[in-house]
């Protein structure tokens, strides 16, 4: 636990993070501003480097990015209408009725959702918009997906934090006390070659807590199982995440 009184699973590495992470698309951006009857500010709390922080400030006038974790923020994409901010989701320091949308990528399992709760209703603006948004293990055709679904669920399923069934479903098990709104299907897509692919996997949290158990033979061992069933190192393979996202009125 760090002074926020939150779980750190990713300050260590944050550079990589930035790095690797993958982008949301256009199209959840459009769909949300679509939600929102004004437009001037937004809160992305647990922002992490920025990665749909930088995508709202298309639609929004100022975009307050959010996160318990200083080495996250240090880390962050610069953006002009983008202000960051060291803060846990739980006590943004915003005006009361301030803001038109909350937004939480990849993070509200981490949260203490009640105060959270009590945080998005004193912030947002009557008529204002939430949105808890989560993506699962990615999905690759073929047999490098396979390589990749046996390191997720059987190599590292002792290494995931309990937190993590959450984003497995989607969020579908957390508690949402507002007026709830469907949400189109999405999916986060990408061309990756292996170092890529490579490069987003050591961003797991569950791969450094297995370094520390059983050191790098795990990683190295799938490092060669995906190699072997990738081809070419340099070719490019469509990489897929499907999108959740539980999208509130208040």
């Amino acid at each position: 636990m760090t002074e926020h009184g939150f779980k750190d699973h990713f300050s260590t590495g944050s550079a990589d993070y930035a790095a690797h992470r993958p982008t949301y698309p256009g199209a959840l951006v459009e769909h949300l501003s679509s939600l929102t009857l004004r437009h001037e500010k937004a809160l992305d709390c647990g922002c992490g480097t920025g990665q749909l922080s930088t995508l709202l400030a298309a639609r929004y006038g100022e975009v307050v990015a959010t996160d318990a974790s200083a080495a996250q923020i240090a880390a962050a994409s610069p953006h002009r209408r983008v202000r960051y901010k060291v803060a846990p989701a739980e006590a943004s320091g915003l005006p009361a009725s301030s803001v038109d949308l909350v937004t939480v990528a990849q993070a509200a399992h981490w949260f203490d959702l009640p105060r959270f709760y009590a945080e998005v209703r004193r912030v947002v603006r009557p008529g204002g918009v939430l949105s808890l948004i989560s993506y699962g293990v990615l999905e690759i055709e073929g047999a490098a997906g396979a390589v990749v679904q046996h390191f997720y669920g059987a190599v590292l399923k002792p290494y995931w934090p309990p937190e993590r069934r959450h984003v497995e479903e989607g969020y579908a098990g957390l508690p949402f006390p507002f007026a709830e709104m469907p949400a189109p299907a999405l999916a986060m897509v990408a061309s990756w070659t292996l170092a890529d692919l490579i490069g987003y996997v050591e961003t797991w949290s569950a791969v450094r807590v297995a370094e520390r158990d059983r050191g790098r033979a795990p990683l190295i061992a799938f490092r060669e199982a995906l190699a072997e069933s990738w081809g070419e190192p340099e070719l490019r393979r469509d990489v897929r995440w499907r999108l959740s996202a539980r999208n509130g009125r208040l």
